[in-house]
């Protein structure tokens, strides 16, 4: 009886395993919503990270392509993102692409890309602008 004791506990930490694996919620693969702001973290005109126009915006701020899991679409301008959020240089090709947005161009404020958190690797704290 013994033997067939260990062969129900082996098999029920099995599926307990395989249970417990099935309701992982993997977060290399939410979906993550987008925003161009200023470094501070206030949502701008998306115009400003538009880098096909080569816009500085006359600001002494440099703009960001910020972008969290928790940023929901909606947000205007003006709006200061919640925190948690992280940030690249709009300009910054490398970052865009591996996101899965456009290398260059406009993106719109409260853009949700799916299934990106974590393709991007870690996030990232760029300084480099187009205005300088």
């Amino acid at each position: 009886m013994s033997s067939r004791s260990v062969s129900l506990t082996s098999t029920f930490l099995l599926l307990a395993a395989g249970g417990a694996a099935a309701c992982d919620n993997d977060d290399d693969y939410q979906d993550a919503g987008f925003y161009c702001a200023d470094a501070n973290g206030v949502v701008v005109d998306e115009d400003y990270c538009d880098d096909d126009n080569n816009n500085s915006g006359g600001s002494a701020l440099p703009f960001f392509i910020w972008y969290s899991s928790g940023y929901r679409s909606g947000y205007p301008v003006g709006y200061k993102l919640p925190s948690g959020g992280s940030k690249f240089a709009y300009n910054d090709k490398a970052a865009r692409q591996s996101f899965g947005l456009p290398s260059s161009g406009r993106i719109g404020n409260g853009t949700v890309k799916t299934s990106v958190v974590g393709k991007g690797g870690s996030a990232r704290s760029s300084s480099k602008s187009g205005g300088s």
